[in-house]
């Protein structure tokens, strides 16, 4: 059974930062890519970014580039998502996402709130 769990989010000031983790299990967590998306409120879900299996990054979210990064442990079978100099339009609920041939399988998010 693949499970996502995701933790790391909470209030932050702007400018701020914060980590958050994916634990993942139920499936070889180092041969699949893994995601971050996020959802803010009345918006639909965006890929934050996307790390392959090696470990090669790609951002697809222009907002964050040069703020954010992502990187994975495959021997804890975690995927992290680094967030600096953190702004209120990135106040969303962020989940995990894995990508198994074509099916996806999400966490149940965990929510960052950026606010003064």
């Amino acid at each position: 059974q693949v499970q996502l769990v995701e933790s790391g989010g909470g209030f932050v000031q702007p400018g701020g930062s914060l980590r958050l983790s994916c634990a993942a299990s139920g499936f070889t967590f180092s041969i699949y890519p893994m995601s971050w998306y996020r959802q803010a409120p009345g918006k639909e879900r965006e890929l934050v970014a996307r790390i392959t299996s090696g470990g090669g990054v790609t951002n697809f979210l222009d907002s964050v580039k040069g703020r954010f990064s992502i990187s994975r442990d495959n021997a804890k079978s975690t995927v992290y998502l680094q967030m600096n100099s953190l702004f209120p339009a990135d106040t969303a609920v962020y989940y995990c996402n894995a990508d198994l041939y074509g099916v996806d399988f999400w966490g149940i998010g965990t929510l960052v709130t950026v606010s003064s």
